[in-house]
């Protein structure tokens, strides 16, 4: 599933189906929950640990909200399906709106991808400011009441322990209390305390696919000119396990990201980080590091050890009450970009759920539909993962064969755009990756160089003619 194949958010779909959900944590992910739920209960109460000033913050409960984050073309879509004017309060704000076609430039696979002959639009912000925004939106949807400091304990039941009937928390007085709810969202990420939960209350936990990648990021911010744009991306590529991001944000900044995987760790000192950016392919991030001035001394480092996804979809039994979301179900290598927009993409699949049957059954109906939208960003994550001989965990079946067809498409894409293009709706989240396995772009990817014959004038006519999702 991506954003081409689930149907877009209508909130005139959901009927109301109970008087209060509660959703523990007040992330994308939780805040996205919170705004289709609304529409189906009367109050919808988000409980977040941190605090959560009015002002873009890196929160000390997400501690990856330090480090750049790239919004996909499915998440921009979804988030301002859920929240109208979400891109312009973005740009309020300070964001930016990039056309990455033009203004940016990825080094992948031993060179410059093409760049594609069509606009691609990408809105730069900081993690915390893309927050900032959807948490400002969320408080303005009816019945939505967001209460930060206030910290998760414990999931209430019935005598029986079938049904989650709400929470218990501690409050900003640090005094306990509880809060009933028809339905009990997890949204805390991958510190989830539900698959314990479950075992101490005789349920089988979910069973966990674990990708070992290893990756540490050390991310800075550098001053940018007001009239530059542009960004850089250069991922770790089999062997060489060293990557790098130049991506523009608020108040004339760029965040410069450099990631290193299996051990190979970029240094937390000024001197070595820029040594670390020069044995990159290509100077362009390391010429910026020099150039510009730092905004701050700090060097902000994040370990990431693996890939994880518990699969909630194939227990046989789950509490009625209660759903899982965002990284509390599957979390991937971040040099991927991919959370945020997975997060959102969750919530429009819930929404989809409870239009189609309410709250009867409603975890394992919606832990299948969200199997089906893991399932391709997993193997896209991972599958690049399992590049390098050093990666550790449950391989994908067919990981080898695609790997060695993206290897070849990637090479052709550095001079055909057409092939550059499709991996970007790709990696953005628009098709799905089979998309690229259709005979048009694999005729592409496979022809001679050079070739000018009938065939290949008869294929490069299709461009015009035949509709992507269709190729």
């Amino acid at each position: 599933m991506t954003l081409a194949t689930i149907d877009r958010y209508d909130p005139d779909r959901v009927s109301t189906v109970g008087e209060r959900a509660v959703v523990v944590g007040g992330s994308i992910a939780g805040l996205c929950m919170a705004r289709v739920l609304a529409d189906g209960f009367q109050e919808v109460v988000v409980l977040e640990r941190d605090s959560l000033p009015d002002e873009p913050v890196t929160r000390d409960g997400a501690p990856q909200t330090a480090h750049p984050h790239v919004m996909l073309e499915a998440g921009r879509a979804t988030l301002e399906d859920l929240f109208p004017g979400f891109c312009d309060a973005v740009l309020a704000k300070g964001g930016l709106r990039v056309d990455t076609s033009v203004d940016m430039r990825e080094y992948n696979g031993g060179g410059y991808l093409a760049h594609p002959e069509q606009s691609f639009l990408t809105y730069c912000a900081s993690r915390p400011l893309f927050e900032s925004v959807v948490r400002q939106q969320a408080q303005t949807v009816d019945g939505i009441i967001l209460r930060d400091n206030h910290q998760f304990l414990d999931y209430l039941t019935t005598d029986d322990g079938e049904t989650v009937t709400g929470v218990r928390f501690r409050d900003e007085t640090n005094e306990k209390s509880t809060l009933s709810a028809d339905l009990v969202v997890d949204a805390t990420g991958r510190t989830s305390r539900t698959p314990a939960w479950l075992s101490d209350h005789g349920y089988d936990a979910p069973s966990v696919d674990e990708v070992s990648i290893d990756v540490v990021y050390s991310t800075v911010r550098i001053e940018r000119p007001p009239d530059d744009r542009q960004m850089i991306l250069i991922p770790p590529d089999a062997p060489r396990t060293r990557g790098g991001a130049l991506v523009p944000a608020e108040d004339g900044r760029w965040e410069v990201i450099l990631q290193g995987i299996h051990g190979d760790d970029p240094p937390a000192e000024a001197d070595q980080l820029i040594e670390f950016a020069d044995s990159l392919p290509v100077s362009d991030i390391a010429d910026r590091l020099r150039s510009q001035r730092w905004v701050d001394d700090g060097i902000q480092r994040y370990p990431y050890p693996a890939s994880r996804r518990r699969r909630y979809e194939l227990l046989e039994e789950f509490p009625d009450g209660l759903v899982v979301t965002g990284d509390a179900i599957a979390s991937f290598n971040p040099i991927y970009g991919q959370g945020m927009s997975v997060s959102a993409l969750d919530a429009v699949l819930l929404h989809h759920t409870l239009a189609n049957g309410g709250l009867v059954d409603l975890a394992p109906r919606f832990f299948d539909r969200v199997a089906d939208l893991i399932d391709n960003v997993w193997k896209i994550a991972v599958g690049s993962d399992f590049e390098f001989p050093q990666t550790t965990g449950p391989k994908p079946r067919g990981t080898v064969l695609a790997n060695w067809y993206m290897t070849r498409l990637i090479e052709r894409a550095h001079s055909d755009p057409v092939l550059s293009k499709a991996f970007a709706r790709v990696t953005r989240l628009e098709e799905p990756a089979t998309t690229l396995l259709r005979p048009y772009f694999w005729w592409r990817t496979f022809r001679p160089l050079g070739d000018s014959g009938p065939l290949s004038s008869f294929v490069d006519r299709m461009e015009d003619t035949v509709p992507f999702a269709e190729k």
